[in-house]
């Protein structure tokens, strides 16, 4: 399909998704965040995907959200803008396929929880990232309560949700938001590299991990391992495990089918 505010590329089973407002420094308004969802959907559905690779064009990742739509919303606008942004976040999290964010340059607000939707976090050195809703008077809307905790610790959360204070990439490398970090013209090779080594592997499994750390995060470790078992029971049933396996005994590299 068509973007008006994004581009879509696939090139060697990496789709490429750019937020592509630079003169607003990529701020999400609801037509992005509705792009967002149709381009996610589109990668999942695609055959020729195997991973998404999200940034954004010029020098933001995502500034935030679009405060020119913010300002006069009514409660029950902003509920439903919440839920809305909240569910085609949650998309890029569950994602069958790995999702990475290439943050460039600012990742502020709704474009920070963007980047904690997706499965890691590549940071440019040059980057800032912020959750500064409190100095607007609203709180994250897209998740920032939920999984920036997670993510570093409640303590660490608290600090930047109450502060709303914008930390650059080395610390926040440090606390855990961001998983690796990159020299700035290097930030989308090294993320491509990362995923052409996850792509040499078995989609079926990708998939299983992905899902299993998903839905056994929030769960007692008893009842995590639980799913960690059914998964490793049913792959054992797929072609994929047969071709690994084999192709490990008789040392070569496996070809895998997603079957």
């Amino acid at each position: 399909m068509s973007y008006q505010f994004l581009t879509f590329d696939v090139s060697d089973r990496i789709a490429t998704i750019t937020v592509n407002r630079p003169d607003k420094l990529n701020a999400l308004n609801d037509a992005t965040i509705a792009e967002l969802g149709h381009a996610i959907d589109e990668a999942n559905a695609r055959d020729d995907v195997g991973a998404v690779l999200l940034t954004g064009a010029g020098r933001a990742f995502v500034a935030g959200a679009d405060i020119s739509e913010l300002e006069s919303q009514s409660p029950l606008e902003a509920r439903r803008r919440a839920r809305a942004g909240q569910v085609i976040f949650r998309r890029y999290e569950t994602s069958p396929k790995p999702t990475i964010a290439a943050i460039n340059g600012f990742a502020l607000g709704g474009g920070c929880e963007l980047a904690m939707a997706c499965h890691m976090r590549v940071a440019s050195e040059k980057a800032k990232l912020g959750q500064p809703e409190a100095k607007l008077g609203i709180v994250p809307g897209y998740g920032g309560t939920q999984r920036l905790p997670r993510l570093i610790g409640r303590g660490a959360a608290l600090r930047l949700l109450l502060t709303g204070d914008m930390i650059d990439a080395a610390e926040a490398h440090r606390l855990g938001l961001v998983d690796q970090l990159t020299k700035p013209d290097e930030l989308i090779a090294t993320v491509r590299a990362l995923l052409t080594t996850m792509l040499a592997n078995a989609p079926l499994a990708i998939a299983g991990c992905i899902e299993a750390v998903n839905r056994g995060q929030d769960v007692p470790l008893e009842e995590g391992c639980t799913i960690e078992s059914d998964f490793f029971g049913l792959l054992s049933s797929t072609a994929d495990m047969k071709e690994g396996m084999r192709a490990f005994l008789e040392k070569r590299p496996p070809q895998f089918t997603g079957r």
